[in-house]
């Protein structure tokens, strides 16, 4: 089995790979949930509230880093589940992107 960082920056680039797909095949009006603005708000709040708080409960010594990665690990697998299951029904056809 691959390690904690290698299955992590795996599933980190399925979900990369699925945001892409997922641009090309919405409108490009500024509506979508993918338009620049709506993806770097998310993206630095998003990095900002988990990073604060994961911090804070390892300094705390209630959970260790080895605890967070896994936890992040399996919400990568269920966010690539998500993409993977999305795009096959806008294409028709079975995607996988790990």
């Amino acid at each position: 089995m691959p390690d904690m960082s290698s299955r992590y920056y795996s599933l980190a680039h399925a979900v990369q790979t699925g945001v892409m797909y997922k641009m090309g095949l919405e409108p490009n009006d500024g509506t979508a949930e993918t338009s620049p603005k709506h993806l770097r708000v998310g993206v630095n709040m998003a990095m900002i509230s988990a990073s604060g708080l994961a911090k804070l409960m390892i300094d705390k010594g209630i959970i260790t880093f080895e605890e967070y990665e896994a936890t992040l690990i399996q919400l990568l697998e269920s966010e690539v589940e998500m993409y993977e299951k999305w795009l096959s029904e806008k294409t028709g056809s079975k995607v996988e992107l790990k």
